[in-house]
This record gives structure tokens, sequence and C-alpha cells, in this order.
């Protein structure tokens, strides 16, 4: 506090210096008092302008990353090796049906054009931000349309009744470093909200990959359920002859038509999530509710062998969650010193040069031109106290936003290990459930030649259908699981932006669409 006034006191004597006698006016009366030669008057400008700006600091903390614990390897790896998160995601996801649906939705989606939209309002504010460090001249024009008056009110000085024009400079001088604290915050803003436009896109290309697995799934278990109804359909149909023999109950004929019907119900309702994922992936695309045309099956879509998921240290560089979190603090950080720099004065360059005359014909005369130059000063005086809780409420909001990039990368972590620990056992438990559909496969023929050969009744046929075509829908949903456990995964690392960790950007899209 001690620097700044004793650099506040300087300075003051300074611009008293300089404000005691107007700079460039046109008067004669005034002429006589400035320093006689016009260079020396430019050098004494020049000397306080520079001592001014060396001078300068910025004020607040600077950013620095905070320090986070990584571990050397995820706790569930499974293979060492390139991460998946290097590969773009058309190199991941090889059905052209579902590129083809990730290409429409990267260009049509509206929220996507949303966030983009917005990084460019970023961009602008950040030319805006720009702007502040260079002078802020003004041009005024003024013809009386209602007569004259003649003469100055003051000499050197325009009145409403003349005909002038003038150019007005403003130039705040950056002495504490307010505008760089709020240039550096619009430039973290900018770039945080380029980070929640990558992390939209990687989220847009998961749900559609997501979606369409889903909607592969209900294929399946929707051809099973209408397997099942066309069993049942049989099984009443000898069910029903059976019964007029008298070789069953009316109860075992009940309970084939309480299987069908719940067959039946089970294509309804299938149906019914059909049509509705179909109309989540048109929105994804941008389009109208239509039908998804589909290219291979749920069992044709190829999975990896190995699933490496690279180093955790690559998660902070990659994961566009974490960087946008990251820029934000930055912005935080910013505005502490823009708030603290905001508690001190503010010094300008001011002046304004023109010409003046009371007729038309005389403005370009001798005499006619008018101006001044000096150093503007405004200091917060009575409202001291409200811009020390704006400094307070800034640095509330750093807490806030360091806080929240901590959180954001435990999560990152957890999501990680999530994925990974689902891979694996979804692999484990999609072996076990194939094992277990074999097996049912065998007694369900076992239990017909049983009951062909009378040893048994068509009861144990029932229970065996019944666990068979349960056993094939779980594994259908086993299936999905493992295909959506890999793209969590890829999602969770931050997949498809950078190739080989290089600070490459990859692009977007495969281009089906452009290469069409």
């Amino acid at each position: 506090m001690s620097l700044y006034l004793k650099f506040s006191d300087q300075l003051f004597a300074m611009a008293a210096s300089i404000f005691t006698h107007p700079a460039e006016v046109s008067d004669s009366r005034y002429r006589a008092s400035l320093p006689t030669k016009p260079e020396h008057r430019q050098s004494l400008l020049l000397l306080l302008c520079s001592s001014l700006l060396v001078t300068s600091c910025a004020m607040g903390p600077d950013y620095s990353r905070p320090q986070v614990d990584v571990a050397q390897n995820y706790r569930l790896t499974p293979t060492e090796g390139r991460s998946i998160a290097n590969l773009p995601w058309w190199e991941l996801l090889k059905d052209k049906k579902l590129q083809l649906l990730i290409d429409q939705a990267l260009q049509e989606n509206k929220d996507l054009k949303q966030t983009t939209a917005s990084v460019e309002e970023l961009q602008a504010r950040l030319r805006i931000s720009n702007m502040d460090f260079i002078p802020d001249v003004n041009i005024e024009g003024n013809a009386p349309a209602l007569g004259t008056m003649g003469g100055f009110s003051r000499p050197g000085f325009p009145t409403p009744y003349n005909y002038f024009g003038q150019t007005i400079l403003n130039w705040e001088l950056d002495i504490w470093g307010r505008l760089r604290r709020a240039n550096e915050a619009a430039r973290a803003d900018l770039l945080a909200h380029e980070e929640n436009r990558r992390a939209v896109v990687l989220t847009l290309v998961s749900s559609v990959a997501q979606s369409y697995f889903d909607l592969l799934q209900f294929d399946m278990q929707l051809d099973i359920a209408h397997h099942a109804l066309s069993s049942w359909d049989e099984s009443i149909a000898i069910s029903r002859a059976q019964l007029q023999g008298g070789l069953i109950s009316r109860l075992d004929l009940d309970q084939f038509e309480a299987e069908r019907a719940r067959a039946a119900a089970q294509v309804a309702e299938l149906e019914r999530q059909i049509v509705q994922k179909e109309n989540e992936l048109s929105v994804l695309t941008g389009k109208n509710p239509t039908p998804v045309l589909r290219e291979q099956s749920l069992n044709e879509q190829l999975i990896p062998p190995e699933i490496p998921a690279g180093l955790p240290s690559e998660l902070l560089q990659r994961r566009p969650d974490i960087l946008q979190a990251e820029q934000t603090l930055r912005a935080a950080t910013a505005r502490i010193g823009a708030a603290k720099a905001a508690r001190f004065p503010r010094i300008s360059l001011t002046g304004f040069l023109g010409l003046s005359s009371p007729a038309l014909s005389g403005l370009l005369d001798s005499g006619s031109e008018f101006g001044v130059g000096g150093f503007g000063l405004a200091a917060p005086l009575l409202n001291s106290q409200s811009l020390g809780f704006e400094q307070r409420a800034a640095e509330a909001q750093a807490r806030q936003a360091l806080a929240k990039y901590e959180q954001t990368i435990l999560v990152a972590f957890k999501e990680v290990e999530d994925s990974l620990v689902a891979i694996r056992t979804a692999n484990e438990q999609y072996k076990a459930q194939q094992a277990q559909v074999e097996a049912l496969t065998s007694a369900l023929q076992t239990a017909e030649l049983r009951y062909q050969g009378g040893i048994t009744s068509y009861v144990d046929v029932l229970l065996a259908k019944r666990k068979l075509f349960d056993a094939e829908s779980a594994l259908t949903a086993t299936r999905r699981l493992h295909l959506i456990s890999i793209v969590q995964l890829y999602k969770a690392l931050g997949g498809g932006w950078l190739a080989e960790g290089a600070n490459t950007p990859l692009p977007v899209s495969t281009g089906p669409l452009h290469n069409g």
C-alpha cells in the first residue's frame, strides 16, 4: 500500500504540472504558458506514459494448475498400450449405418449448433476485450439548423451554435492490470466454451452409438419374443387337442395361454421401445421422427480384442470436461485481479482536437482550431467498500471453481474405472450366459423327447421354453452392455481428440457424408 501511495503522489504531481496549463489550446493567451518547443511537450508526455506502463503490474494471483495426485495406472486396466482414446470414433465404431447417423448428428444436432454459436459469441467478446488496450477515438460534428450566434462562449471551445468537427480521444492506461486480467478471463471463458463444445461432440457420438445399440438389442429381443409367441401358439394348439382327448387338465392349457399372453405383452412393449428409440435417434440427428436403417445386427458388431485405457495422467490433458473446468478456474482467478484492480484509481489519456466557427465558410480559417489534452483520473470514493466485497465475491467464486475442478477429476477417474470393470465383467457375463443358453437349448430338446416318449408332462417343456427365452433375451442385453461399456470407456477417456498423445486434433467426422 505504501508503494501505491508513493506512486500516486508522484503521478499526481506530474499530472498537476500538466493540468495547470491546458495543452494545445488555440487561444494565444494559453500558448504562452506552455513549453516553448513542441518536441519538449511531446517528450514530457511520452516520458510520463512510458513510466506509467513500465511501473504497471497485474494485480491478483497468477494462475497455476493445481497439483492433483494421479496414480501410475488404472486399478482395473486389462491391458497396456496405446489407449483407445487415440482412435477417431469411426475406427472404433465400424457399422456403416451407425457412422452415417453420427455424421448426421455432428452436422445437424441442435444442441451442438447452439454450443458452436456460443463459442462464436465468446470469440467476438474476446476481440471486444482486446480492443480495450487501444485508444478509444470518436469523431463528432455539429451544424446548427436554426441559425447561428457568433463567437465562442469561451475562447478555444465550440458551442452548439457553431459549426464544428472534433476528434475525441480516451485511452485508459492499464496501470494495475485491470484490463489484462479482464482479457485473461475472456480468453479463458472462450477456451472453456470450446472445451464444452468438444464435450458436447463426444457426448453426442456416444449417445448416438448407445441409442443405436439399444435399438439393435430391441430388434433381437423382438425376434426372440416373436419366436416365443409362435412357440406358445403351437403349444396351445397341441394342448387344446390333448384337452379334448382327456390327456391333460384345463390347468395345463391355462398355463400355456398365460405364457402366450406374456409373450404377446413383450412383443407390444418391444415395439413401443423400438419406435421411441428411433424417435430419439431422429432428434439426435436433427430430424423429425423417422425410421432408422440398420446395417449389422447386435451379434455382428465388432468388439476390439483388447481395450487399453492408457495412462491416468493423459486424462487431465484429454478429457474435455476437465479442461473446461480448468479454464473456468483460470477465468475465476483472473477476475480476482480485475476486482482488486477496480479498487484503485483509473488513469486515462484524454483529449480532443477540432475546428469550430460561427459560420461554415470560416471553418477552415486560421484560428478556428481548438483542442486540449491531458490525463484523466477516476478513483472510487464512497463505493470502495462495495468494491472490496466484489473482490471477496471473486475470491469465493475462484474457490468454487477449484472445488469443481477437483470434483470433475475425481468423477472422471471414477467413470474410467467403472467402464473398465463393466467391460471386464460384461465379457465374463456374456460367456457364462452363452453357456447357459446352450445348456437350456439342450434341456429343451431333452424335455420334448421325454414328453414325446410319455415319460414326463408338457409342463417340463413349458418351463424349459420359458427359461430358454429369458436366457436368450438376457444374453442379448449383455451383448449390448459390452458394446455400450466400450463406448462409455471411450467417452470417459475423452476419446477422439488427440492422435498418439500429441497436440494435433483429430477431425470431427469420418466423412461418410463428405466423401459420398
